[in-house]
């Protein structure tokens, strides 16, 4: 009887897949559509709200992990959305992951060449901050493959006399840097203000999602302790991110298969702990395809 009755859930769930996903919230959390539709009354400059003496370690910052990874199939791609459109749906922290090759830079996810450039992804994004002045937008580059410190040296040459770029090791409030970049520095790249990762070493590799919840449910925990802290120097990341690939337990737990099932989570997570404490404070969130409404919710703990 018992494997009769969890037969027939199964089915149920083949049969009607759109009511299973809706029981997991997954219209409000996750996003695989290339497509944005904003609301019409979506403000897009959402951080005007936020006081010119907030320091940005304080703010709980929507981002995303990997943002341009929009290429190279299943075990390559972790967003939908083109940089541009994540920037308007509110995302305010990008990872890129940044080659250095005949003195040009190209954006990569590992092998996977991403259709673009450095210069191409940091003139997109003043040129949103062109349009949005309220906002800031900070930047994590981490160097990839080989010849890693050619990347420092080619994107400081760039930069040393921009003066809508704040690569300063010191926290800067939201009014130093309205309408600026803010590059976040670690490892390898050492630019802009320092970053604290909430992740313990293997936590991007997901064997069971539930398990992952457990890890960004952790972490999160973390993040509250440092973030605001007046003795901290640092802006606190946490990833929901993950993969399976090249695990044993989960091989076939691409992103986009852990995303699905973590956004929903995430967002049910978010909206219970911000029914208890709406004014904790979490730094910044890094996601895979992450939808509108999660990107939302992660910005309303700062209203």
């Amino acid at each position: 009887m018992t494997f009769f009755i969890m037969g027939v859930k199964i089915l149920s769930r083949l049969i009607n897949p759109i009511s299973f996903l809706k029981s997991r919230g997954q219209e409000q959390g996750f996003n695989d559509k290339m497509t944005l539709n904003l609301p019409d009354s979506y403000n897009i400059g959402w951080m005007q709200t936020l006081d010119d003496h907030q320091l940005i370690s304080d703010i709980t910052i929507p981002g995303t992990h990997d943002t341009m990874a929009l290429y190279g199939g299943p075990a390559a791609e972790c967003q939908a959305w083109s940089l541009e459109d994540q920037l308007k749906a509110g995302i305010r922290y990008l990872d890129l992951r940044v080659f250095a090759f005949e003195k040009k830079l190209y954006v990569m996810h590992g092998v996977i060449y991403e259709h673009s450039s450095f210069p191409k992804v940091l003139n997109t994004i003043k040129a949103f901050l062109s349009e949005f002045r309220s906002e800031t937008v900070l930047v994590r580059v981490k160097p990839d493959l080989f010849d890693k410190s050619d990347v420092q040296e080619l994107i400081q040459n760039m930069i040393e006399n921009d003066s809508d770029i704040w690569f300063q090791s010191l926290i800067p409030t939201m009014g130093d840097v309205r309408g600026k970049v803010v590059f976040v520095q670690k490892d390898s790249f050492k630019l802009g203000v320092s970053l604290l990762e909430t992740d313990t070493k293997g936590d991007y590799e997901v064997t069971h999602v539930e398990d992952k919840e457990n890890d960004i449910r952790e972490n999160l925990r973390k993040a509250d302790e440092y973030c605001g802290d007046d003795l901290q120097s640092s802006v606190v990341l946490t990833y929901s991110s993950g993969t399976g690939i090249g695990t044993l337990g989960g091989m076939l737990l691409t992103p986009k298969r852990i995303a699905k099932e973590i956004d929903p989570w995430l967002y049910g997570y978010l909206d219970e702990v911000s029914s208890k404490n709406p004014k904790i404070c979490f730094g910044i969130i890094a996601m895979d395809f992450p939808g509108f409404d999660l990107i939302q919710m992660v910005i309303n703990f700062n209203n």
